[in-house]
């Protein structure tokens, strides 16, 4: 018989505080915070996926997320249900990221970056210029959630669970993905591309698949996007856009699962929660949360490089070795003192 372990017993733990969490938040602004978190998480995850575990830095994501955003609400506008809306999303999000895949992945590093950044700005373009489909800069309303099984999404708790339920399976696929064999050529890819090739590996099809996979649970986020804000503009295929999913993931700990959702926990959070209003200076200053955000930001890649979830640990770790190393008092000498 399995005994629980700590990591079962904590895992078990958090997702029971999730799951309660509109219960004793009970404030809808608050729920849907973690409703955005939630989402923004799970393109973190996405993200993390190239960043982390494939080596390849992307700023095009965003433009990917839009897609996936900006096909479910015209569809949507166009008068069809919500699985037609939700299956066309996901196929343009994956049709858009083998485009991207075929033209980004020619080349690595800085070369990479900067292709899915021009792919990115491109897809701004079209959503930002072509007016008579996308409305420009007024966007485009979705004026209804889906009603799964019946169940109405339409509440802030409603919305959240449903966030909840899909964050959920994004983490336990990504999971799955990491530890599964191609996960482990992925990350060979990463360390070791040449001798990957040495070996008998296609680099550049585990690095496509890879792509697809991250281009999947992008358009997921972008899908849950639009749901819960009811809107799509240019602005979420901005660079912005891009750079703040960077940043959850770098933030958080990259090749990691819990550092992408701690990322995006931190960059939500600083936009949309007051913290230390009352503290004059403080407040002040927390509500400039761009450079609050920037200053976070090097203050985790000066003392915490490998991201703020790993440096945790570390840090954890080490102290538990400085009080095991720490020489015990001889019992003489503690019954001489005073």
């Amino acid at each position: 018989m399995n005994r629980l372990t700590p990591r079962g017993a904590a895992i078990g733990i958090a997702v029971l505080v999730l799951a309660a969490l509109p219960v004793w938040i009970g404030n809808p602004y608050y729920i849907n915070v973690a409703s955005q978190i939630l989402l923004y998480a799970v393109l973190a995850l996405a993200l993390n996926v190239m960043v982390g575990y494939g080596g390849l830095v992307s700023l095009g994501h965003a433009g990917l997320f839009a897609m996936a955003g900006y096909a479910g609400a015209l569809v949507l506008q166009a008068g069809h249900g919500h699985l037609l809306a939700d299956l066309s999303a996901i196929v343009v999000a994956v049709a858009a990221t083998a485009v991207f895949g075929l033209l980004s992945l020619r080349s690595t590093g800085i070369g990479f970056l900067m292709i899915t950044l021009a792919l990115g700005q491109i897809v701004w373009g079209i959503a930002y210029r072509w007016a008579d489909l996308t409305n420009g800069d007024n966007g485009v309303n979705v004026t209804t959630r889906p009603a799964p099984f019946g169940i109405s999404l339409a509440s802030a708790d409603a919305f959240y669970w449903a966030t909840l339920l899909v964050f959920l399976l994004a983490v336990v696929t990504m999971a799955v993905f990491v530890r599964s064999p191609f996960g482990a050529s992925l990350r060979g890819t990463r360390d070791q591309p040449r001798r990957m090739n040495a070996l008998g590996y296609n680099v550049w099809l585990i690095r496509f698949v890879a792509f697809l996979f991250s281009g999947f649970w992008t358009g997921v986020a972008g899908l849950l996007f639009i749901y819960y804000n009811q809107f799509v503009s240019p602005q979420v295929a901005a660079l912005q856009a891009s750079a703040e999913a960077l940043l959850m993931v770098i933030s958080g700990g990259t090749a990691t699962l819990l550092g992408p959702i701690v990322g995006a926990a931190i960059v939500v959070i600083m936009k949309n929660v007051k913290l230390f209003e009352n503290w004059w200076i403080l407040g002040e200053l927390f509500t400039h949360w761009n450079m609050m955000l920037g200053v976070i930001f090097v203050a985790i890649v000066t003392f915490m490089p490998e991201g703020l979830v790993p440096g945790s640990v570390r840090l954890w770790k080490r102290g538990l070795q400085s009080v095991r190393k720490r020489p015990a008092v001889p019992a003489k000498l503690e019954e001489r003192a005073p």
